[in-house]
């Protein structure tokens, strides 16, 4: 006879993605044992093997979870106004709240999703590129000059440079708060990008005359 489930199961695993991300984003996911994992949830470990089957199974759903959220709430920020370059802002005042108390997933995302199997890896960059597609669009209306051509891409990637490693040096309640920094990135990509369109043209960069 099959197992049944408890009431709280989906909030035991819940707890259970929550400390593991902790781990891995701090010992590395070949340094996280599922020992460490049961010890951190304060459960044996045949019960958490009741929860999930391996390692792998944790850093999926750890990720999935993360990135859906993403997507989400980026999804919801890109239909919040019809305003281009509100729009951007948006997105990224979205992006970095979502990233609030979420620094372990993120860099679990980051540096792990590349150990997965590539089905599983597929799934996930699915989602990746959903994120990519909202900003650039909204990118691609905000800023005439590079619209859809070649360099939406990089000015796209540079924009989530800037907000995706922001983990690394921003402090909570120290400088700029991220309703702030996320009107700095938008004004940086915007206000900048005539700029630098003008000066690729003119080191006779191809993606800028082309």
């Amino acid at each position: 006879m099959a197992r049944t489930r408890a009431l709280d199961y989906q909030e035991k695993r819940r707890m259970i993605l929550r400390h593991a991300a902790e781990l891995f984003a701090r010992y590395g996911f070949a340094g996280t044992s599922i020992t460490m994992i049961a010890t951190a949830c304060g459960v044996s470990k045949a019960l958490l093997y009741h929860y999930y089957a391996d390692k792998e199974e944790v850093l999926f759903d750890i990720i999935s979870a993360h990135l859906q959220e993403l997507v989400t709430v980026v999804e919801a920020a890109a239909t919040s106004t019809k305003e281009p370059r509100d729009r951007v802002q948006a997105i990224a005042a979205a992006l970095l709240e979502s990233y609030r108390d979420a620094d372990s997933e993120h860099q679990v995302q980051i540096a792990n999703l590349k150990l997965l199997p590539r089905a599983q890896q597929e799934v996930l960059r699915t989602m990746e590129r959903r994120l990519v597609s909202v900003m650039s669009d909204a990118l691609a209306e905000a800023i005439p000059s590079i619209g859809r051509g070649p360099l939406l891409k990089p000015f796209t990637m540079s924009a989530f440079g800037m907000l995706n490693w922001h983990y690394l040096w921003f402090r909570e309640g120290k400088g700029l708060n991220r309703d702030d920094y996320a009107r700095l990135v938008t004004h940086l990509i915007l206000a900048g990008a005539p700029d630098a369109v003008a000066a690729l043209a003119q080191s006779g960069c191809a993606l800028a005359v082309g």
